[in-house]
């Protein structure tokens, strides 16, 4: 039946304010990974020391992952698209100031402020998307959208990143978030349609608010610092029990509340929890490629920083082509779970390669490979793990489900860098004392920790197997056939264009 003039109005604005919202999430994504490549130009400029150096990372990602759940809620109680825009536009004036900064305090400083900004309106970002696409096959096809960004900007800030910093300078960087962020923010204002938000008074839970937030920031920088002090150093271990206190507490007193900040049952919808941590070990497997694939770069294969980005570059054309439209049809024909399923599969046969590579090893054909493996597995696997997580959530409790999902992504994230971090000093330190070269010990402290990442996703297939559930109106939806499906899609997308 042909749309209105109204109802394609409003198809071409939905479509186009998805856009936009990944234009954001983009941004939030490309600032994780972006900087890493810079910093030894930002160490030599603003003489950081070496320990002080990791908060240009930490600081981001303690109040990007500490204030998301708070940020979701918000999102539910005063309106998505005021959340989202807020964010945005502290996103963008705080990159302006990281990339105006001429000392330590300011660019950490900024750091924080651009985490909190990404938090702000990335933990809205799915809840926007699950209002906006009810139905379960457009949901699928504006989630591969957003994969898209969410998977292949970090591949993507490590080229930006080179690039950008041997053409001009680390600034840049920053600066070039400024043009995006105003032209998010301004298409965000006239777009994207606000929900009726539950209202202050019903839901204002500041202490629930502040356990959440305090609790999450002091987990996340336990967890980073941890490289520094040790696992099982006081500091490790004192911080990590005050966050497992403050969550405690947290829980606890979210069964107390007739309107919690987030509301317990929400807990209980069907894959949300299950996915949520299937989702958050496959992260370690993606991270290990962002973190210790950079360093295996430049330290044993001796790639420049445009190099090195260059070397990413199949995996996000990967993401990018699986995601515009082959992960849906995918799950068409196979069903969320087996798609989740057979996509960490192939990440891991991507891993498997770097674990087998070497100080001799050529990037093409082996490492070329790998990548391109890592990317289209993922890509293929992270669509239905967020399907399977956001299925079931009462569309009122949308951001605090959007919120939680975000969450084991970014602990996990934390989690990963730290302890593929810690392996590889460990077995390379090992090596340096045996008598090995240093980068025959470098290489084989990388290979380790491309081994733990290995057995994080094979972990992850495991209880994807075991827990994984097909979501609410799977079945329906497939009985409806593969060339109805096919036939709606196209006819959908010509009209929206």
């Amino acid at each position: 039946m042909p749309l209105s003039a109204r109802g394609l109005l409003h198809e071409r604005r939905r479509w186009i304010a998805l856009i936009v919202v990944c234009f954001a999430m983009l941004m939030n994504t490309l600032d994780q990974t972006i900087v890493n490549v810079a910093l030894p130009t930002i160490q030599h400029d603003l003489h950081f020391s070496q320990a002080a150096l990791a908060w240009v990372i930490d600081a981001y990602l303690i109040t990007f992952a500490g204030a998301l759940l708070l940020a979701g809620r918000l999102g539910d109680l005063i309106g998505r698209k005021k959340v989202f825009l807020f964010g945005v536009g502290l996103f963008t004036i705080s990159s302006a100031a990281c990339g105006a900064a001429n000392s330590q305090a300011l660019l950490v400083g900024a750091r924080f402020a651009q985490g909190l900004g990404a938090a702000l309106s990335s933990s809205v970002i799915l809840a926007i998307i699950v209002a906006d696409f009810p139905i379960p096959r457009e949901r699928a096809k504006a989630m591969s959208s957003y994969i898209i960004v969410a998977v292949g900007g970090g591949s993507l800030g490590l080229l930006v990143g080179g690039y950008v910093t041997q053409a001009l300078s680390w600034h840049w960087i920053f600066f070039i978030n400024i043009p995006i962020g105003l032209i998010t923010f301004l298409f965000g204002v006239v777009l994207i349609d606000e929900n009726t938000g539950l209202g202050i008074r019903a839901g204002v839970d500041i202490g629930g608010a502040v356990l959440s937030t305090a609790g999450l920031m002091l987990a996340v920088y336990a967890i980073v610092s941890s490289t520094q002090y040790g696992w099982s150093s006081p500091h490790t271990l004192v911080l990590g029990a005050g966050a497992v206190v403050l969550l405690a507490g947290f829980i606890a007193l979210e069964t107390q509340l007739k309107n919690p900040m987030m509301p317990l049952q929400v807990l209980r919808a069907p894959g949300l929890l299950t996915s949520s941590i299937v989702r958050g070990l496959m992260v370690v497997g993606m991270y290990s490629t962002f973190f210790i694939g950079v360093l295996y770069f430049q330290h044993v294969l001796a790639f420049d920083p445009a190099r090195t980005g260059l070397g990413f570059l199949p995996q996000t054309l990967m993401v990018a082509v699986m995601s515009a439209g082959l992960t849906t049809r995918i799950m068409g024909r196979l069903g969320a779970k087996a798609t989740a399923i057979g996509g960490m599969a192939i990440v891991t046969i991507g891993l498997a390669l770097f674990v087998w590579s070497g100080p001799h090893t050529h990037y093409f054909p082996q490492i070329f490979v790998a990548v391109l493996l890592i990317g289209f597995g993922a890509a293929t696997a992270f669509t239905p793990l967020l399907t399977i997580a956001l299925a079931s959530v009462p569309a009122k409790d949308a951001g605090i489900g959007s919120g939680i999902v975000n969450v084991s992504q970014q602990v996990a994230g934390a989690l990963s860098v730290a302890v593929l971090g810690a392996v590889s000093a460990s077995r390379t330190t090992a090596l340096l004392a045996a008598g090995k070269s240093e980068i025959n010990a470098l290489d084989g402290g990388y290979r380790l920790a491309f081994m733990v990442a290995l057995a994080s996703v094979l972990l992850a297939i495991v209880l994807g197997m075991l827990l994984l559930k097909r979501p609410t109106g799977e079945a329906a939806s497939s009985a409806a056939g593969d060339e109805t499906f096919e036939a709606e899609s196209e006819t959908m997308i010509a009209e929206v264009m």
